[in-house]
């Protein structure tokens, strides 16, 4: 379930800042982790700033996550992510044999000089195979290191979470229970909110505002384990109308059941 591991995620590229590329890293991520009842905890934007990115990654390998990073792995001088993570692990770079092996297979001597630099990897890494031409990314110290070409990176992230998370954290899609509460401004529910956080700390408890003919609206939601979601948005209903926020259960608008299913 989510909650029960942090996954962050590293995007990097000075052309994502500029805005001569739009990201479609996150959306993508955000769709693989929640077939698997997973969620993005946070997300990092980083150009290609070598001090910068090594002082990132210090800091997210500092946290008991597994993070994903998009980009900076090729074979040009503005590609940092090998060198700035080694460099933040305190680790060498090394050829990599078997990455060594696939550049040959794939490019035969073109490999040299050049070509080669992309198998120079922190110690310890291991290797996320690519399937759309065959050059791979890499794993080291529960960082997920892909192209910054989406279209190879959302199948090598799918790998990943089939070889490395799914052991540990079987996909377990959550459910979702919501109504509207009208009428109501969002600041009256704040007692009441806190306080079912309060009772029931794993799921998540969400509120979302907002106006219908010019008179507050409120969705208020309950994600989590289905079982507890059950438990969970009844005695939210029976709270709203024993604190007066309405006056019966059925006045209350409830909304669909969603759970998160694979595309």
């Amino acid at each position: 379930m989510a909650g029960t591991v942090e996954i962050g995620a590293v995007i990097i590229g000075d052309e994502i800042l500029s805005g001569k590329r739009q990201d479609r890293h996150q959306a993508a991520l955000t769709r693989s982790l929640a077939e698997r009842g997973l969620e993005l905890g946070w997300l990092r934007i980083v150009g290609d700033n070598a001090d910068l990115l090594t002082e990132t990654f210090r800091e997210t390998l500092q946290r008991d996550a597994w993070v994903f990073s998009f980009g900076g792995i090729g074979a040009t001088p503005d590609d940092r992510t090998r060198a700035c993570l080694a460099r933040a692990l305190d680790r060498p770079l090394t050829r990599h044999p078997e990455f060594v092996a696939l550049l040959e297979a794939r490019f035969g001597a073109e490999a040299y000089p050049n070509r080669v630099r992309m198998a120079e990897l922190p110690e310890g890494s291991t290797l996320i195979p690519n399937p759309v031409n065959g050059v791979p990314g890499f794993a080291c110290a529960k960082h997920f290191c892909v192209p910054g070409f989406p279209a190879m990176a959302e199948p090598m992230v799918r790998w990943v979470l089939e070889q490395h998370l799914a052991a540990a954290f079987p996909a377990a899609l959550p459910a979702e229970r919501s109504l509207r509460l009208f009428g109501v401004p969002e600041s009256r529910l704040v007692p009441l909110l806190e306080a079912m956080e309060g009772r029931y700390p794993d799921l998540r408890i969400s509120s979302l505002p907002g106006f219908q003919d010019d008179e507050p609206r409120i969705e208020l939601g309950v994600r989590g384990a289905a079982g507890r979601v059950a438990v969970a948005f009844a005695d939210l209903q029976r709270v709203l109308v024993e604190e007066g926020f309405a006056s019966r259960e059925r006045d209350l608008e409830l909304l669909p059941e969603r759970r998160p299913r694979p595309d």
